[in-house]
């Protein structure tokens, strides 16, 4: 094992039972992809166990990844991520899993066929980092280029507009129906929010998807040549 990268997979963590099955398959589609590599458990909130206890526990020597299992950055991964990697030697911290163009298809075959006089609020958990709304509306001008319906990003928390706020925006603007993609990973507390939101209909979470383990591999095999936030702690 002191001569092999390990991935830490690191999730937010919910206290949902289908939002931790759905992460748990994640992991485990990481390690049917790349046979021989360890993958292991870890989270900043809610759960155990917590990611500071993963990389303290790793065996001198031992080169690990951590990959964060979130779709932005943000807090986690800018300050507990980041800090939890610098924290030992040969230890670094990979990009979240998004944005990417990727998922803006995949988000699409989320929402299905809908009428288009509809319109399409792209829901995210949300960030005070602005770089992550940022992110979000490239995000949602990916998904807009495969969609006749209007689309507007809309945010969980600690960002504007709220989700319940963009969809009343689209109905004013004439909207006959609004519908959410939910650009959200699993099952949770977001994505149960998202049902009191006014909208005609709520899309899935991105999970189950063999494209999040794919780019979850992909950014690990990065990490090591990212600047600045791969660099090794000394």
């Amino acid at each position: 094992m002191a001569h092999q990268t390990v991935m830490i997979a690191c999730a937010h963590g919910t206290n949902n039972a289908r939002g931790r099955e759905r992460i748990n398959q994640l992991r485990a589609e990481i390690a049917v992809l790349r046979p021989g590599l360890t993958v292991l458990e870890a989270y900043v909130d809610v759960q155990s166990p917590a990611l500071p206890h993963v990389v303290a526990g790793l065996a001198p020597g031992v080169r690990a990844v951590v990959v964060p299992l979130l779709l932005t950055v943000g807090f986690h991964v800018q300050v507990d991520i980041a800090e939890a990697a610098a924290s030992r030697p040969n230890t670094f911290a990979a990009a979240p899993l998004g944005p990417d163009p990727r998922l803006a298809k995949l988000l699409d075959e989320r929402l299905g066929e809908l009428p288009a006089d509809w319109g399409i609020v792209l829901a995210a958990a949300g960030s005070s980092r602005p770089e992550a709304a940022e992110q979000i509306e490239v995000l949602a001008a990916d998904l807009a280029v495969r969609r006749p319906q209007r689309v507007l990003a809309a945010y969980g928390a600690s960002a504007k507009p709220s989700v319940p706020d963009a969809v009343a925006q689209l109905r004013a603007g004439g909207a006959a129906g609004v519908a959410v993609a939910s650009y959200l990973l699993a099952p949770g507390y977001f994505h149960d929010q998202l049902a009191n939101a006014g909208a005609d209909l709520v899309a899935e979470p991105l999970l189950p998807s063999g494209l999040l383990a794919q780019l979850a591999l992909e950014h690990f095999d990065r990490a090591p040549s990212r600047a600045g936030s791969a660099t090794p702690a000394s």
